[in-house]
């Protein structure tokens, strides 16, 4: 329950320092307004379009480009597609097509963290199903995200469930390269992770679904894509010791995964005090991908 509840405290903390570095926006109020972008929807249930912002800097090019696609924390319960408005306006600036992707959640739609997961995987297909439009190779699609957007962007690597039934599944949501902020790897038991009191709560009727179907860590297998992570050793939110294992287990898969710890971090620094850290190391590791530009 402890882990469940210390996510559900993220939305404040997490969304104020991504407001910091943001540029003007309507105050309050959701969807957002991101200026500068173009918004399309990417799925619709019931009234709720589902909406993804869309940062193209680049002259226009023949080539398609690789991109880049955030999800935002907030405990599956809040939170605002904002809180990467500054990381995707530094990497459309840099060569990349960067998204902000909304999905729902506790507070606006009443719904449960196996609902968030399917719609990051609809919106990772609905990018990969509009790339000749959007301009965007398919072949070269990252997806990121913080803390409990951090869990969705490693799901949509992972877990082999939580489709909608009307999901074109001919069109393939894995993506090619995970960014991870401080994320959620583990929802379920796992041998060898001290979740050091974490573990009451990670139940069926919070998760909806059986803990292990939504838990990252579970799933992993040779082909999960190559991975950057990004956890303070202090975050009391998300334990080190769950990014440690799976790094762990991503390895000895035979897959590429990078883990960065801060020394003394806690949950919110990715955004704060090492906004500047996090964002020059993820620049280099899309750079090893060959997704930007070696910096000159």
């Amino acid at each position: 329950m402890r882990l469940i509840l210390a996510f559900l405290s993220l939305c404040v903390a997490l969304t104020a320092g991504a407001q910091e570095k943001s540029s003007k926006k309507k105050a309050g109020g959701h969807p957002p307004v991101i200026e500068g972008t173009k918004s399309e929807t990417y799925r619709k249930i019931g009234d709720t379009e589902l909406k993804v912002w869309v940062f193209d800097q680049a002259p226009k090019q023949t080539a398609p480009r690789p991109a880049i696609v955030f999800f935002f924390g907030g405990g599956w319960t809040g939170g605002s597609p904002t809180q990467f408005e500054p990381q995707s306006r530094h990497l459309a600036e840099r060569g990349m097509i960067a998204i902000v992707a909304d999905y729902r959640v506790k507070t606006r739609q009443d719904a449960k963290p196996a609902d968030c997961v399917s719609d990051a995987k609809a919106c990772v297909r609905w990018v990969r199903a509009n790339a000749a439009r959007l301009g965007i190779d398919p072949a070269r699609i990252a997806v990121a995200g913080g803390s409990a957007g951090g869990h969705l962007a490693a799901s949509v690597a992972t877990l082999p469930g939580l489709d909608d039934a009307k999901d074109d599944k001919s069109v393939s949501c894995l993506p090619n390269a995970l960014v991870l902020f401080n994320p959620g790897t583990v929802m379920a038991p796992f041998p060898g992770v001290d979740l050091k009191g974490f573990g009451a709560g990670l139940d069926k009727a919070r998760f909806g679904c059986e803990p292990t179907e939504i838990s990252p860590i579970h799933h992993v297998k040779k082909g999960t894509p190559p991975t950057i992570i990004f956890h303070g050793t202090a975050d009391t939110t998300v334990p080190y010791a769950t990014v440690e294992k799976f790094t762990e287990v991503m390895k000895a898969a035979g897959n590429r995964c990078e883990l960065v710890g801060y020394e003394g971090e806690k949950h919110s620094f990715f955004n704060k005090s090492k906004y500047a850290e996090t964002l020059a190391a993820t620049d280099a590791f899309l750079v090893s991908l060959g997704y930007l530009p070696a910096k000159k």
